[in-house]
C-alpha cells in the first residue's frame, strides 16, 4: 500500500525554520496502531492523518499524533494541514471551500487561510473549545521540571497554572530571558509530578519586546516524546487567553507576537489574539505562514 504525504515548516516564512509536520493525505486504510507507527518514524512533534468529514459540511477529519500518543487538538498540525489542503486544490483546481472545519478529538476547528496574491501562505484556526484556567502549579515543581531556581519563576502576574484551549498545558513567566535560555527538561520531575494526563506539557515564557516580538516562549513536552517544541499553537492560544484574563479592563482585544524555538534554532513567529468582554475571554485565535519541504509515499 502507498500512502502520499507532505512536510511543511509551520510558523515560518524560511524553510528549515518553524516548526516541522507531515501530513498523511488519505488515511482511511490506516489502523490508528499503523498511524502511532507512522507518527513514531517521522520523528516530528506530530503528524496529522487526514480523513473524510462524519458531516460532509465539514472539510475533514483530522487526527494528530506525537511520537507516543493520540492528541485532541494541537495548533501547528491544524494551521499545518489546512495549508497543505488549499495547496492541493490550488494544483489540482479543486479550491478548498473557507473557512474550512476540521473535526477532531477535541471538537469542531475553524481554520481561515492566509493569502497574498491569490495564493495561500498559513492560516489562522480558532481552537475548539473556550479559553478555561485550571489548578496552579507550585514554582519549585516548575523549576525542578526545567533545571532552574524556584526564584526564576515570575510570580508577580501569576502563579504558574494549567490553562487550555482544548489542550491543558502548563504556564510559567519567568524573571529573565538568560533563564529562559538555561531551561532543561528534566524527564523524571515531569513523570512525578506533571504527568501526561494533567497536562500535554509546559510553557514557559518571558516578556521580551527585542526584535518585534512581545514574548519568549519555549515548550517541553518530554512525557510526548517532544523533549522540546519549536512552536506550539495550542499552548500559544491559551496564553493570550491567560494574559487577556489578567488585564485591567472588563472589555479588551489582545494582539501578540510571540517568539519561540530560537534556542533550539528553528525560530518561529506565532500571531496570537484574544477578545474579552465584560469580563471574560469569549474568542482566541492563533495564525501564522509555512512553507512546503517535501513530497512522497510510504510504503506499508
Amino acid at each position: 500500500m502507498q500512502v502520499e504525504f507532505i512536510t511543511v515548516d509551520v510558523f515560518t516564512e524560511q524553510r528549515f525554520g518553524g516548526n516541522p509536520l507531515a501530513v498523511v493525505l488519505d488515511a482511511r486504510a490506516l489502523t490508528t496502531a499503523q498511524m502511532q507507527s507512522i507518527a513514531a518514524e517521522f520523528n516530528l512533534s506530530e503528524t496529522t492523518f487526514v480523513l473524510p468529514p462524519k458531516d460532509a459540511s465539514h472539510t475533514a477529519e483530522v487526527r494528530i499524533f506525537t511520537p507516543r500518543a493520540e492528541l485532541p487538538f494541537a495548533g501547528h498540525p491544524n494551521v499545518g494541514t489546512a495549508f497543505v489542503l488549499a495547496g492541493l486544490g490550488q494544483s489540482r483546481g479543486r479550491a478548498v471551500g473557507e473557512p474550512l472545519i476540521f473535526e477532531e478529538k477535541a471538537g469542531l476547528v475553524r481554520l481561515d487561510l492566509i493569502k497574498e496574491a491569490g495564493a495561500c501562505v498559513g492560516a489562522r484556526l480558532a481552537p475548539p473549545q473556550p479559553f478555561a484556567r485550571g489548578d496552579d502549579i507550585a514554582p519549585d515543581i516548575v523549576a525542578a521540571a526545567c533545571s532552574l531556581r524556584p526564584d526564576d519563576i515570575e510570580i508577580a502576574n501569576h502563579k504558574p497554572c494549567i490553562a487550555s484551549c482544548g489542550n491543558p498545558v502548563v504556564f510559567a513567566e519567568l524573571k529573565t530571558r538568560p533563564a529562559l535560555t538555561a531551561a532543561r527538561p528534566r524527564t523524571e520531575v515531569f513523570t512525578e509530578h506533571l504527568g501526561a494526563d494533567r497536562a500535554a506539557g509546559l510553557l514557559l515564557y518571558v516578556q521580551d519586546m527585542t526584535g518585534g516580538f512581545d514574548l519568549q516562549a519555549r515548550m517541553f513536552a518530554p512525557l510526548h516524546g517532544i523533549t522540546e517544541d519549536p512552536a506550539t499553537g495550542s499552548a500559544n492560544v491559551a496564553l493570550v487567553g491567560l494574559m487577556a484574563s489578567l488585564r485591567p479592563g472588563r472589555d479588551l482585544r489582545l494582539n501578540l507576537r510571540i517568539s519561540q524555538g530560537v534556542d533550539m534554532g528553528r525560530p518561529s513567529l506565532l500571531e496570537a489574539t484574544a477578545e474579552k468582554h465584560g469580563g471574560k475571554i469569549t474568542g482566541t485565535s492563533i495564525g501564522g505562514r509555512c512553507v512546503t519541504m517535501q513530497h512522497g509515499t510510504l510504503a506499508l
